[in-house]
This record gives structure tokens, sequence and C-alpha cells, in this order.
């Protein structure tokens, strides 16, 4: 504790000068007439003190000077440590794993630098969120040297008191790993942070960076250094490469497209002394119900530690589809986690492929495939059957122009070609269609779309009850009645669900005609909606055994597909009736387009979509965003299943108001694997409009590979 004087700060300097000069002045004035005057000793004396009292009281009544008490401490210099938050560290390391090692290394710090001030900085992403605690560029909301943390972050910053044992400095890595390693971008925030300059900089890694890069990371790390010139020491949190065989990327050439080749250059990565000369390498799509669907399969030639191998891969389904990438490692490999890595591919359409096939040549009929054939984005094939087995024609069959119905060939060698398949008014038995019905269920199992549409000869009158489709079907099929033949000719006018008034697809729909809907000439009778089916318009009179409303329109996504049940054939009269000239015709296209792209899963379509944030890593929280359209309010469920099984890891709800803003819901952690995440979004009781994202989940992602 020290003791001292200061001036008043009210007058600056060189008015305390000028004051100090004066009063020096008047003093030697004084002193100046006593001598001259010549007077006594003992008046002159008594003078002149006086004098010199009355200019000093002068002087510090102007200067007003203060008595200061201070205590200060000395502190040593800043040194910033900056640790390394990567994934990367959770890997094998020097006894144990490389979070362990740094944990030492950060406990040696705080026993051997009791002279300076250790900053400690987790280094990640190059954002201003990547950093905590006492950092040169803290957050806005905390202050530097602080040791509150930030409100949006769960790292530990340095406490007052630097741990110096193990399990303490390990706290100070706590929090969510990043997904990057940029120490480049962690000096570059140092050597621009306008506080303090450090007297060093300690670096704690494990050497495997994303910046700088492994070409010149001496001449990078000065550039991001810049005008700091002050020494950077490193800590190795490993010596040596563990034995592993793993695939370090999987890069695409140009973006996918359903039913195009797409080629995908996987490289492969050996270290830690393991004999990898070939290496088998597949590629899978995962499903959501069985095994996964070889895509392609080739072998990885390696060469000092690397090796690459092109794979040309077909996926026939457009959307989110999950590829698994594995690779056979040689005996040793240490980390079996990154043999094998699970990639999120967004499928594009160039054209939807539509398999149209039509029992016979109706009104309903022509007006689908006039629709059909003048939109360019669809290409059609169209089968009708104009001839069946019991006309008479009075000609032998080799004078006829008709071509038999190829049968087989549309549904067992092209099938897995088409993105839907239209069966219109067509009987399964006459033409041999029964026995490849077990192979169309599979397809839209697979992720196929199917649109049954009504008439005399579809649904239970055409024989579709108990067979494998039928079970796909979003309604039941009861046995065939003779009484009624599996048809009700009664005129009636269908009625919307709640479901249907809010769902997206009869969004255009009832934009154009409101409410009303045109009279229907008559009705398919079918059963009971399934539990996991969406109905969207009913019959207004006929009940399903039950006891509910018949449905007229129904939704369903049996597996990774989706099918259509419309029980009638007068949807013709949305386009060419009385009714339909109030919309110019252009109903009938409203309703088409959407029913299409509904099962084409169109984002117009769709009540909501589902992102991911971030990439989804195994063992961490995983967050879904959901974004409904506007105008979807109502308890939104997410149910999370995994790709393979179907096993259900998690359900979630949310609610949605009518603004349409977005939601976030937090999935949890999950284990490695394909997922899918299924929302459904009800309003007012009752099964709402449905949507699916699938997504993956990696142990380690890229900073492991």
């Amino acid at each position: 504790m020290t003791r001292g004087f200061a001036l008043s700060g009210d007058l600056s300097q060189p008015f305390a000068i000028a004051a100090a000069i004066l009063a020096a002045a008047s003093t030697a004035l004084l002193v100046f007439e006593l001598v001259r005057s010549r007077r006594s000793r003992a008046p002159a004396t008594a003078i002149a003190v006086s004098g010199i009292l009355a200019a000093a009281a002068l002087l510090c009544a102007v200067l007003r000077p203060v008595a200061i008490l201070s205590k200060g401490t000395l502190v040593g210099s800043k040194v910033v440590v900056l640790v390394d938050g990567s994934r990367s560290i959770d890997l094998p390391g020097l006894g144990g794993t490389r979070r362990d090692a740094a944990a030492r290394a950060l406990s040696e710090l705080g026993k051997r630098a009791s002279e300076v001030r250790l900053s400690v900085v987790r280094f990640g992403e190059t954002h201003r969120n990547a950093f905590s605690g006492q950092s040169p560029a803290a957050p806005p909301d905390v202050p530097v040297g602080s040791d509150k943390k930030p409100s949006n972050q769960g790292d530990s910053s340095q406490a007052s008191a630097f741990p110096t044992d193990p399990d303490s400095a390990g706290d100070l890595l706590a929090g969510r790993p990043f997904s990057r390693s940029d120490l480049g971008g962690a000096l570059e925030t140092v050597a621009r942070a306008a506080d303090e300059r450090p007297l060093a900089i300690v670096v704690i890694s494990d050497g495997r960076l994303d910046r700088p890069g492994e070409d010149t990371p001496g001449d990078e790390t000065k550039t991001s250094l810049g005008t700091l010139e002050v020494p950077v020491h490193t800590v190795a949190l490993a010596t040596s490469a563990p034995a592993d065989a793993s695939i370090r990327a999987v890069k695409a050439a140009g973006a996918a497209v359903a039913h195009q080749p797409l080629s995908l250059r996987i490289e492969i990565g050996c270290d830690g002394g393991l004999e990898c000369d070939t290496m088998p390498v597949v590629a899978r799509e995962l499903r959501e119900q069985g095994e996964p669907t070889l895509l392609a399969s080739g072998t990885a030639h390696v060469t000092e530690g690397k090796g690459t191998v092109e794979l040309q891969v077909t996926l026939d389904r457009a959307g989110s589809r999950i590829l698994e990438i594995g690779i056979t490692a040689p005996d040793g490999d240490t980390i079996p986690e990154n043999n094998k890595r699970l990639i999120n591919i967004d499928v594009a359409r160039d054209r939807v492929r539509v398999l149209h096939v039509a029992g016979r040549p109706t009104y309903d009929v022509r007006a689908l495939r006039m629709w059909l054939k003048a939109d360019a984005s669809v290409d059609v094939v169209a089968f009708f059957i104009l001839r069946t087995f019991t006309d008479q024609v009075g000609a032998p069959p080799d004078e006829l122009a008709l071509i038999p119905f190829p049968v087989d060939e549309l549904f067992s060698v092209h099938l897995s070609s088409f993105d839907a398949i239209v069966l219109q008014d067509f009987d399964a038995r006459p033409y041999d269609l029964e026995k490849h019905l077990p192979a169309l269920a599979r397809y839209v199992e697979k992720g196929g779309g199917l649109i049954m549409v009504g008439g005399p000869d579809s649904f239970v009158p055409g024989h579709y009850a108990g067979t494998p489709l039928a079970k796909i079907l979003p309604v039941e099929l009861p046995p065939f009645d003779r009484r009624t033949g599996g048809v009700d000719l009664g005129a009636f006018v269908p009625r919307f669900t709640e479901a249907g008034r809010v769902a997206p697809v009869l969004a255009p729909l009832r934009a154009l005609i409101g409410e009303e809907l045109p009279e229907m000439p008559g009705v398919n009778l079918v059963g009971d909606a399934r539990p996991d089916a969406t109905v969207l318009l009913t019959h207004p009179t006929l009940k399903t055994p039950k006891g509910a409303p018949m449905p007229v329109l129904a939704l369903g996504e049996p597996g990774s597909g989706r099918t259509m049940a419309l029980g009638i054939d007068g949807s013709h009269k949305l386009l060419f009736s009385a009714f339909a000239a109030s919309a110019a015709g252009r109903a009938h296209g409203a309703f088409w387009d959407a029913m299409l792209g509904w099962l084409m899963r169109d984002p117009r379509f769709e009540p909501a979509m589902i992102d991911l944030p971030g990439a989804c890593i195994a063992g961490e929280e995983t967050s879904l965003l959901l974004r409904p359209l506007p105008g979807q309010k109502g308890e939104a469920t997410v149910t999370i299943t995994r790709l393979g099984s179907g096993e259900t890891v998690g359900k979630h709800t949310a609610t949605l108001g009518a603004q349409g803003d977005s939601v976030a819901i937090s999935a949890g952690r999950l284990p490695a694997g394909g997922y899918t995440a299924l929302v459904e979004i009800r309003s007012s009781g009752g099964k709402g409009p449905t949507t699916r994202r699938d997504f993956a989940c990696e142990k380690g992602g890229d900073e492991w590979a």
C-alpha cells in the first residue's frame, strides 16, 4: 500500500503551470521589496513568512491537491493457449484419448506458468462463437477476462485459479466438439484483437487441421498472424497415427438425378503401418425396411497410404436418399467406426416418368391422358385396352393392328424405371397382372408411387382384394359382393374432410372451386381407411363396415413409397362439364398436378419441410428444424424411426401457429445409422397430412475420417 498526492483534474496542465509561475513571481517580488526597503530583520522576516504562506495558500486553493492511497498487484504477461476443440481429440492418443492428453497438458501449463496469465481458448470453426471464456475475442455478451460462460455455449472458460490437476483441467475442454479444426482462423482472431497483445501463443492440437493445410503450414500460419510477432509454441497430442484404414471423403461429380448414373469418387486412407494394397469398396442405399440395396462395388488400390476408386450409382427415386459407403479394412484396424460413411444425397428429377395403364377408353381416361401428354415435365408411357378377350370383332387376330398388352415386360423388366404407376379402371385377372402384383407392391414399398383410379373394373371388381397390392392401398378392400358388383351407381357429391380442407395437396383445387365439387356418377365400394392413411374426400351417405363415412380419396405411405386411392371415374367433370365452366376447365389440371406432385414429394404439396441445422453426430444432441407451410396450424408429431428395421427411436410433439414460423425440435442423442423423421400435422382430430425426411448420423463425422 502506498500514499501519494496529486493535483485536481479540474484545471488543465497549462493553467496549473501558469498558477505556479504566478505564485513564484509573487513570492519573488515580495522578497525583492523587503530587501530594497532595508527594513529591520524581525519585521521583514514576519512579512516574508506571511506573504509566502498567503501565496502558497492561494496556490493550493487554485490547484486543490488531494491525497491518494493506492494498493496494486504485479501481474504477469498474458499467454493465449489455443486448444483443439474438434471431434478428432476423442481418437486414441498418448496414454488414452487425445482429449486426456490435452487435459494433462493444460494441468502442466497451470503448474509451470505461475508468472503469466493463461487465457484458454477452444478453437474450431471460424466464427466468433467458436471461442469461449477469457478469449481475445470474447462474444459481446461476455466481458474479456470474465469467468461467465456465454449464454449460447456449453464450453468452459478459464477459472480465476487455473486448475493444476488433469480432471479439473479437463473441464476446460467440456462442451459440444467442433466439426472442423481451423487453427488459422483462431490465430487471426488473436492477432486482430484490440485488447492486450499476448506475450506468446501455445497451441495444443493433434495436428489434424483443416487450416493450415498440409502443403504449406508455415506460410499459412505466418499469414494468419499478420503483424503479431510473438513466439508460437506447440504441444502434440499424438506423435504417430493409429493403425487405421478409413474412408477419407466421398465426392459426387455433379447433381444427382433420378434414373441417371452418378459418379462417386471415394478417397481411401491407410495409416499406422497397415498393409492396404487393395481394399474392396461397396455403395449401398438404405431402405426403410430390410437390408440395404447394393448399388455398386469396386476395389481401391492404395499407394503410399492413399487410394481412390470411382463408382457409378443410379438412384431410381427422387428426394433425400441415404447411401452407405463401406470398405473391408485389413486386420489390425483400430478405428472401425470410419470404415463406413453415411452420405445424404438429395436426388432431383429431370422428368416424371409415369406408366398409365387403363382398362378401357372412357372420358375419364381421355381427360387424364390429355393432361399427362400436355405436361412437358411428364414422360408418360400409356397402354389402353381397346379390345377385350370377349369382344366379337369379326376378324382373325393376325389381321388386327392392335399389339398384345406387354404385361410381363412392363411389370418385370421396366417397372423400376417408372416414378409412378397409374392403374385406371383396370382388371388384373384377364391380362395376367395378378402374378406381378407382389412385385408391384415391393416397387411401392421401395419408394415408388401408385394411383388406383376408380371404375367398373377397379378396386374390388378388378380382383385386387386379398392380393399383396391391396395391402399397400390406403383403404381396405372387402370381398367381392355379387349383389353390388363392388360399385354403387348412385350420383353423389363428395365431401371434404377436415384433413382435406387443410391438406396442401387439395389447396390448388379449393382455390379455384372452393368447397363445391361436381356430381359424380358413381363410386367404387371400399372398406375402412387404414390406420396410417389420410382421408381427404368421403361419400355423403355410404358408410364403411365400422360406421365411418366411406373414403373417396385417401392417401397412404407404405414403406418408402406413396399410394393414392381415388374411388371415382368422374374427375373429367372438372375439365368439361357445366360445373367446370366456372373455372374454365383449369380445376382438372390443378387437381391432377397436385395428385402427381404429392406422389413425387413435391415441396409445394408437403405440409412442412424438415431440415437439419447441422450434421447429425452419433452420441451428440441432434435438433430438427420444422418449417410448416403458412396456414398449417395444429399439433405436429415427429416420429423418428431407424432405416432398415423400422424401429421407433423417438416421438416428439410441437404446436404450430398459422404464420408458418419454424419450430426447433430436439431429437436427442441418436446412435450411428440412417433415420426417417415422419411429421404429421393434426388440426382437429383424425389423421392429418404427413411428410418425411431421411437423414443419417455418423460417429465422429469428417473429423474421424
